[in-house]
């Protein structure tokens, strides 16, 4: 039997290295946390391992290529190994705090700009959550004690919600800036205006510079998700269908400017 598979760490695993896949591996195997009846002696070998390989002497023995033998099965060392692994197979268990969980939120932009509470179904259960202001895409939100059950009187382990952002129809999320589309019209665009853009904390003014092109980012500080930017981007439209005074204005225009978009400068 190898430790070091057992615990799946490599061989020149550090004492926190072996201390953290011992802890993982026993909260998953505890007889009093898995009830699969092969639980219980996967875990004593978690347990045997992590006693031998936690113990800088014993753990230089076990690296020992002969004295390693000691542990293969057949070889009569008459080495007490219970004595070795400091009675592991004879203690009781002790209490066994529960495993840490992972779940996922799903908010909306306007949620997770807004903050609030949010009730969440746990295992059948309804739990209370107050999501922060401003939270961003993978954010984690713990709640305390509504993990893993505890074994043998031990404390429940944590539950962290993933923060997930839902896709909007009017904005785009990049960390913690949003992207929205800011529609203009052609004279809007050419002279520079003013002009409302509904933003997830409410409406909120823009100032557009003269000769604003499509695609031109306009940044509102402050205005995304937890101190984060907004940036509108420019769209110019056109009317579908121009009345005759629409189209007389628009032929004077075509006639009396030069401007082409298409020429090289």
């Amino acid at each position: 039997m190898d430790f070091y598979e057992i615990l799946g760490v490599s061989r020149d695993a550090s004492q926190e290295e072996i201390q953290r896949a011992y802890r993982k591996l026993a909260r998953s195997y505890h007889p009093d946390v898995n009830k699969d009846p092969a639980a219980e002696d996967r875990f004593k070998q978690v347990s045997e391992a992590y006693q031998v390989l936690s113990d800088p002497e014993r753990r230089r023995a076990y690296d020992t290529p002969v004295a390693s033998r000691a542990w293969s099965p057949g070889w009569d060392s008459g080495a007490d190994i219970d004595d070795l692994l400091g009675g592991v197979f004879g203690r009781r268990w002790g209490p066994m705090a529960g495993a840490d969980q992972e779940a996922e939120l799903w908010l909306s932009v306007e949620e997770a700009y807004g903050g609030g509470h949010r009730t969440v179904k746990i295992d059948g259960k309804s739990a209370e959550v107050t999501v922060p202001r401003g939270v961003a895409e993978g954010q984690r939100i713990r709640l305390a004690g509504l993990g893993g059950r505890g074994g043998g009187g031990g404390p429940a382990g944590d539950l962290y919600l993933i923060v997930r952002i839902s896709e909007h129809p009017r904005y785009r999320v990049k960390g913690r800036d949003l992207y929205t589309r800011l529609p203009l019209t052609p004279w809007e665009a050419a002279l520079g205006a003013r002009v409302a853009l509904d933003t997830p904390g409410g409406e909120a003014k823009v100032q557009v510079p003269p000769g604003t092109s499509s695609g031109r980012r306009l940044r509102l500080r402050g205005r995304g998700l937890g101190g984060g930017d907004l940036y509108a981007e420019a769209r110019i439209m056109v009317p579908r269908t121009l009345g005759p005074a629409e189209r007389e204005l628009f032929e004077q225009l075509a006639a009396g400017s030069d401007f082409n978009p298409r020429r090289r400068s």
